[in-house]
């Protein structure tokens, strides 16, 4: 399996107090931090080589997680540095370690999807990304993604449109040359340059998406992830 980048720098502003001293990845659910779940079920579904791209307080995950030995898959660590990256910027610095192709991820979600599947879609397609999308219908977040027979028509997380009924998943496939061709500083730009390109794969999943980027969805994750039986093996 490709390694996985797990998006892990922002200042999580909008979970107030509970991000002050602590990174979200490190905020605790059924007993353990987000980012244990998080390593379990990318260890459940094939991937043993992650690399966590952190910033603010990203000394306290690695410390928290070591090299990933506990949860059965190798981690390693890049730093953003004095000034934070972005997104795309972060998993640019980390491109020496994440190799010719490469999952991502964000540090706020649990997508528990089958990645292998996913994996193979991506070394069909001959793009340099693939964009996982999610039928949402404006349930759970904001749409943002036209999809239609398979292709990419419209993606916008601020032009959306009424016919905007799926969302960007959160799970992405790129190659390296993607960043190293596109100069954006976020992810959501390289999407949109890479579709403007003719470089973007989709591949449409059904597994619903769980993210804890905001307190309604920390509240959800909780509730998800305590009624989960596995969550502990």
């Amino acid at each position: 399996m490709l390694p996985i980048a797990i998006l892990a720098g922002g200042l999580a502003t909008r979970l107030g107090p509970l991000t002050e001293t602590i990174p979200k990845s490190l905020i605790p659910i059924d007993g353990l931090p987000f980012v244990a779940h998080q390593l379990r079920l990318l260890q459940s579904r094939g991937i043993r080589h992650v690399i966590v791209c952190v910033g603010h307080l990203g000394e306290m995950i690695e410390q928290a997680v070591g090299d990933g030995s506990a949860f059965g898959v190798k981690v390693e660590y890049s730093y953003d540095g004095a000034k934070l990256l972005g997104t795309a910027g972060a998993i640019r610095a980390a491109l020496p370690k994440l190799g010719e192709s490469f999952f991502v991820m964000y540090g706020d979600s649990y997508l528990a999807c089958d990645y292998a599947v996913i994996e193979q879609e991506f070394s069909q397609c001959g793009k340099l990304g693939l964009m996982t999308v999610f039928r949402n219908n404006g349930q759970w977040d904001t749409s943002n993604v036209e999809f239609e027979d398979g292709d990419i028509l419209a993606y916008s997380k601020k032009n959306r449109t009424s016919r905007m009924h799926y969302i960007d998943y959160g799970l992405g496939v790129f190659r390296a040359e993607a960043f190293s061709r596109m100069r954006a500083t976020d992810l959501a730009d390289v999407y949109a340059e890479l579709l403007q390109a003719g470089e973007l794969a989709a591949m449409d999943v059904h597994e619903r998406f769980y993210e804890m980027g905001s307190p309604a969805g920390l509240k959800e994750m909780t509730s998800f992830l305590s009624r989960r039986g596995d969550v502990r093996r």
